[in-house]
């Protein structure tokens, strides 16, 4: 049977027959048009179901197809930056079952994955590293002798990260075989900005590029697409620019050889480009231009992100499933913008996620003191430093994980200045199916090293909106503030606040106690109400539990150190990993005070752990209510023989015993 007569039970003829990047090179003109239409129905039909990278992959069809005509993967290597970018080429390398359970436990991860298949070599969503991978690699096959191409596609805005260019000026001394597409579609989340993006858009404005978009209209006027696409000018402002300069004079005086403006949404033109690559024998751009959301209406018309990373959504309307409720994201923008309307000192900064971090919600009424940096996390933190020497109290929203790209910025620029800089870090800890790169478990570890620096982790909206205060009310060093994804939790009012007299962090939140002082269980963030759950179960075999919230997780509180005093146990929960976490450096603090009591900390091993719900990740790390209650009560019923109030001993600078895995050892 030939793949034009195949039938399947999914109802897509030519994409159930696609096994792997042969079918798709036995295609013809037609079949290919068909197959994109078909690959895009696919690609919002699954995704409406489990959520996902929707807008980048439609606008990446046809690009993706000629690349696999046109290359041998896996022998030749494609890497895609970001790896959001990459479900299309999944499609296409026999993963299209997977896409029933995207993002989700047993699925698809949302990114290149090695263990997934042959076809992919990183596993990246932190976005510009493909060329400095491609660089490496291109590298490693000219000193093997193998001939074998190398592949980089850039796009969503990865352009706008330093690490291209380091990467570009490399791969242009270097000159080995190495084609980069270019894949540009204007935006990252959000309508890229910054100097290059400049650049391309100027190009978009010349005569000979309109002849590319007039191509595309009429690529598309006969392609059959879920929702009836929307025939407007790729990003292009039709008006009287002079002297338009196209982009391969900056290229080529690197020394890369320049083929562009291409059609991204015309296989054939793109087929053509990229065979030409191919076979130049040197570093090649291919400029593709592309449209983010492209031949799904909703996703076009959505001008905050073209649909970028949906939840699950109504396949006609493009509208959400979830219920609606109030996300921690919220509560930060919502307060950010009444900070801002009380001190116009204050100002915002994120790196290019103005939409995700809630930042946008400020550069919506004070568009003037808001810096999108594109995808440049470490010129973000300077320039915050830059921004802060001048009298401005920057506030640098990103996701915990991005943070970790600028230590370097935020450990000598900004802290050894003691400058008042708040990095506002959402998603952090374990964010669920975005999987190991994006969980943002190393912050309190990582930047916990830093001197003069400042941790704060909310447990609820209110204390979210009193440590925001707090940090932009720092003006001695800068701050972190950290919350997780998602619903924000219900308030968790404290009992009692205390406060010690040499106080630097505002004070310990008491959330539960008891008559008997057994344990000290300090709840870090949204743990809080786990912790509440925890004293309840231990409380029925007997034990009292003191549950405090730190409120400031770094510097330790001097206040925990009084309270762990006063208990036979210590046990710390943390959304962190546990070397260096806060349940280590808790531990230091009670050595340094000369007190003996003895110190579990739970939180996450340092491993990489696999995608799925947050719930389910935290329930194989034993971060439970259950789990941590019989920890609990087994590591305080081997302390029955001794004395209820632990003393205070000399001097002893001696390290802990290492603890087994999650604090069970």
């Amino acid at each position: 049977m030939t793949v034009e007569e195949s039938e399947t039970s999914n109802g897509r003829r030519l994409l159930g027959a696609v096994r792997g990047p042969q079918d798709v090179k036995r295609m013809s003109a037609e079949d290919l048009t068909l197959l994109a239409a078909e690959i895009r129905d696919f690609l919002v039909a699954k995704v409406s179901r489990t959520g996902g990278h929707l807008g980048p992959n439609l606008g990446v069809v046809e690009l993706t197809l000629a690349m696999h005509r046109v290359f041998d993967s896996p022998r030749d290597r494609f890497l895609f930056d970001t790896g959001h970018q990459a479900y299309v080429h999944k499609m296409l390398t026999g993963r299209q079952e997977g896409f029933d359970q995207l993002k989700q436990r047993g699925g698809l991860s949302g990114y290149p994955s090695r263990a997934e298949s042959e076809h992919d070599i990183i596993e990246n969503s932190h976005a510009s590293t493909a060329l400095s991978y491609a660089d490496g690699l291109a590298k490693a096959y000219a000193l093997r002798g193998e001939s074998r191409n190398v592949v980089a596609v850039v796009g969503d805005g990865a352009l706008t990260g330093g690490m291209c260019w380091e990467a570009l000026n490399n791969i242009a001394a270097a000159r080995n075989p190495l084609v980069i597409v270019v894949n540009d579609n204007g935006r990252s989340y959000a309508p890229t900005i910054g100097g290059l993006a400049d650049h391309l858009a100027t190009l978009r404005l010349n005569p000979g590029y309109e002849k590319v978009l007039d191509t595309v209209k009429e690529a598309l006027g006969s392609t059959p697409l879920v929702g009836k696409p929307m025939y407007e000018v790729l990003h292009a402002v039709k008006k009287g620019i002079k002297d338009a300069v196209a982009p391969q004079a900056m290229f080529e005086d690197l020394g890369i050889k320049y083929f562009g403006p291409v059609d991204g949404h015309d296989v054939a033109a793109m087929e053509s480009a990229l065979r030409r690559a191919k076979g130049f024998g040197g570093p090649v751009i291919v400029h593709a231009v592309t449209r983010k959301g492209l031949g799904y209406r909703p996703a076009e018309e959505d001008d905050a992100d073209c649909l970028h990373s949906p939840s699950a959504f109504d396949v006609e309307t493009g509208k959400m499933l979830a219920a609606s409720s109030v996300k921690w994201t919220q509560v930060f923008a919502d307060e950010l913008v009444a900070i801002a309307d009380e001190r116009p000192d204050v100002v915002g900064i994120t790196a290019a996620m103005a939409e995700p971090t809630g930042i946008a919600t400020m550069a919506g009424k004070y568009p003037e003191r808001v810096y999108d940096v594109g995808i440049a996390e470490q010129h973000a933190a300077t320039s915050a430093a830059g921004l802060a020497m001048g009298g401005l109290h920057p506030v640098v929203a990103v996701y915990a994980t991005f943070l970790n790209r600028a230590f370097d910025q935020v450990l000598l620029d900004v802290a050894m200045h003691k400058l008042p800089v708040t990095f506002v870090l959402d998603r952090a800890g374990i964010t669920g199916p975005d999987g190991p790169s994006h969980y943002g478990i190393w912050d309190m570890s990582v930047f916990g090293v830093v001197p003069g620096l400042r941790i704060a982790a909310p447990r609820d909206a209110a204390t979210l909106r009193a440590e925001l205060r707090e940090a932009v009310a720092v003006e001695d060093g800068p701050t972190i503030l950290r919350f997780p994804t998602g619903a924000v939790v219900a308030d968790l009012p404290a009992l009692r606040r205390v406060t010690a007299a040499d106080s630097v962090a505002g004070g310990v939140d008491v959330l539960a106690e008891s008559a008997r002082t057994d344990v000290l269980l300090v709840a870090v963030g949204a743990f809080g109400q786990l912790g509440v759950e925890v004293a309840a179960r231990v409380a029925e075999q007997g034990y009292g539990v003191t549950v405090v919230d730190p409120r400031w997780v770094r510097p330790v509180p001097t206040e925990l150190v009084t309270l762990a005093a006063g208990h036979r146990l210590v046990v710390t929960v943390e959304d962190g990993v546990r070397a260096g976490g806060v349940g280590d450096a808790l531990a230091k603090a009670l050595r340094d005070a000369d007190v003996r009591v003895p110190v579990r900390d739970l939180g996450v091993p340092p491993v990489w752990q696999p995608h799925g719900t947050r719930a389910q990740i935290l329930a194989d790390l034993g971060l439970t209510a259950q789990d941590v209650a019989r920890d609990v009560t087994g590591w305080v019923s081997q302390l029955d023989d001794e004395p209820i109030a632990p003393v205070r001993v000399a001097t002893s600078n001696g390290d802990r015993a290492a603890k087994g895995r999650n604090g069970r050892g």
